[in-house]
């Protein structure tokens, strides 16, 4: 069992938690270092796997006791069966994907549930560092542009939009900041958005 100091546990992994039965399987894609896998077994005594691209990703997740598997998720989830598990995560991946498309229906094929967050690029301070002329830095959009591993940002009305577009089921949608509900003008307010849903 991973030690929850070594954990890098993002605020909005226990709103992600609270949306998971305890004892579920759980599928979780761009795990990086298995932080959020780790804190779920903990939390949700869930079992799965982990899958990333990265050696030191996969090296970390075993350090947490996570399941880790090392694929390219550009390539596809062909390696797991049509609902094999009961919930399927991508957190704060899909902005680095290039086909995102592929994925999500990916998702809804392997997974009763899925579970995709992701930083609001409509969030207020990206607003504003784009009208003073820059690209968005932030602790959620940490790169310089020019360095930068994200090539889709989206805002809760772009996921949203593309999530009918496919013909998923919305389940439960949670707008956040700093790990508190934003109940009011989300898009604007809200700098990570949290989308449950099902295919249909």
């Amino acid at each position: 069992m991973a030690d929850a100091e070594t954990l890098n546990i993002r605020p909005e992994f226990k709103q992600i938690a609270e949306q998971i039965t305890p004892g579920s399987r759980v599928l979780d894609l761009g795990c990086g270092d298995g932080s959020l896998m780790a804190f779920l077994q903990q939390e949700r005594q869930v079992t799965g796997y982990g899958v990333d691209r990265d050696d030191a990703n996969i090296v970390s997740c075993l350090e947490h006791g996570v399941h880790a598997i090392q694929s390219n998720l550009e390539a596809g989830l062909s390696m797991f069966e049509s609902g094999t598990f009961d919930y399927v995560i991508l957190s704060h991946t899909i902005q680095s994907m290039r086909d995102i498309e592929g994925i999500l229906k990916e998702m809804v094929r392997v997974g009763k549930e899925c579970i995709v967050s992701f930083p609001n690029f409509g969030f207020w301070e990206n607003r504003w560092q784009i009208l003073r002329g820059r690209m968005p830095v932030s602790d959620l959009i940490p790169y310089q542009w020019y360095d930068t591993p994200n090539i889709h940002f989206c805002t809760i009305k772009d996921f949203s939009r593309l999530c009918h577009e496919l013909g998923f089921q919305a389940l439960e949608t949670r707008q956040l900041h700093e790990g508190e509900h934003v109940p009011f003008l989300p898009n604007l307010f809200a700098s990570v958005a949290i989308y449950r849903f099902k295919g249909e």
